[in-house]
């Protein structure tokens, strides 16, 4: 099977088995990188969404404030909802610092696997 490999400083080339095999691993550790980034950014944009909504509630005067809950609005307490942000919040931090464990892990699976790829091809 030839295999177009100029990401690796070559052309295309016959490639062994075992070559194929990792140029396998190398491509799904690098959509499994992709997809932990694009979760990570969500999840910032989400705790950005969430700063603001706490820094609005405790800027008010008012007793209660509004929550949107599927269809409908919610009254409820200020201090209520400062609590169940700050929840979802700590929540959300702690799914992105799993995230940022997971993204090095496969930064260094995708580093190790370049570097003996490069070998292999050699």
């Amino acid at each position: 099977m030839q295999l177009d490999l100029k990401g690796f400083g070559v052309g295309i080339m016959e490639v062994s088995d075992h070559a194929k095999t990792m140029i396998g691993q190398y491509q799904s550790f690098q959509q499994q990188l992709q997809n932990v980034l694009i979760q990570k950014e969500s999840l910032k944009i989400q705790n950005l969404e969430i700063e603001k909504a706490l820094e609005e509630l405790h800027a008010t005067k008012e007793n209660s404030a509004y929550k949107i809950v599927g269809a409908i609005m919610v009254n409820k307490s200020i201090l209520n909802l400062k609590k169940e942000l700050a929840e979802s919040k700590e929540s959300i931090d702690l799914k992105i610092r799993s995230l940022e464990k997971n993204e090095e892990r496969l930064t260094e699976r995708i580093k190790d696997l370049q570097t003996k790829l490069k070998e292999v091809i050699k």
